[in-house]
């Protein structure tokens, strides 16, 4: 089977990328940390490895020199959210594979990874999501996610789906007021801090509507200020990025559960 590495300091973002790419057949491992993740590239050889260019320490430029000392060719996705445009020139100068920065959409990193392992492997393309793992087992229940960063959402949309829920994911609080008042979802999971429109703003607006499902806030912020005025709002949950996925999960349990009280 086709093994990827993905080397992202953020531990959130690697554990909702090994659950996707997992259900699409491919060996996954994954490490926060540039030191890490070159032990796992020297014992693994990873066909396919996703890097982090912004991490502390080990940074990804640093990652990529030394996989290239290793193995001049190793495919390599660069995901260079945030870096700056030296950054870039010097990945590219380094023969990186692809770039694709954070904010696009989730499917055109898995079809460039895609694309990677049916070049290496012609005759072994990577097998879809009905192929591998166990069924899914279907619930009657609703999640709309709302983050303004696309690739996030889309993490988010497809780890919930793999569970079993009905997840739908946007990314602008306007567009999400609009569905949820075509079809209201059983909960909601709403980034607090957003441009244009605000989670907050969001929120307000839902309690202004008479939303009566879950909601569940996350973010990355530490602004007291903000949080005591989405806590005024009467939020389920918060939760503070990144997050934790099974600490997500329980919370999304308890909210439907409450729902019903």
């Amino acid at each position: 089977m086709i093994k990827i590495l993905i080397v992202d300091d953020d531990q959130m973002n690697c554990d909702l990328l090994q659950n996707v790419f997992t259900r699409h057949g491919y060996v996954v491992m994954a490490a926060t940390s540039g030191s890490e993740g070159l032990k796992l590239f020297r014992k693994h050889a990873p066909r396919v490895t996703l890097l982090d260019l912004r991490m502390p320490e080990m940074d990804g430029l640093t990652v990529l020199k030394e996989i290239r000392a290793i193995d001049p060719h190793a495919p390599v996705i660069v995901l260079g959210g945030g870096a700056t445009e030296v950054q870039e020139n010097h990945a590219r100068a380094l023969r990186v594979t692809d770039f694709i920065r954070k904010g696009l959409s989730l499917d055109i990193l898995v079809e460039a990874v895609h694309r990677i392992a049916a070049l290496s492997t012609p005759l072994t393309p990577a097998p879809g999501p009905s192929a591998v793992g166990h069924e899914i087992q279907s619930i009657d229940e609703s999640v709309l996610v709302i983050d303004d960063d696309p690739l996030v959402c889309d993490l988010f949309v497809q780890f919930l789906s793999l569970r079993g829920y009905r997840a739908l994911g946007v990314t602008d609080g306007v567009k999400a007021l609009r569905m949820v008042e075509k079809m209201p979802p059983d909960a909601i999971l709403l980034d607090l801090i957003m441009p244009g429109m605000s989670g907050v703003e969001v929120l307000r607006s839902l309690r202004e509507k008479d939303y009566a499902g879950g909601i569940i806030i996350m973010t990355g912020g530490h602004n007291e200020e903000l949080l005591e005025e989405a806590w005024a709002l009467g939020p389920q949950e918060v939760l503070m990025k990144p997050i934790d996925l099974e600490r997500l999960l329980t919370a999304i349990q308890l909210v439907l559960v409450c729902r019903e009280c």
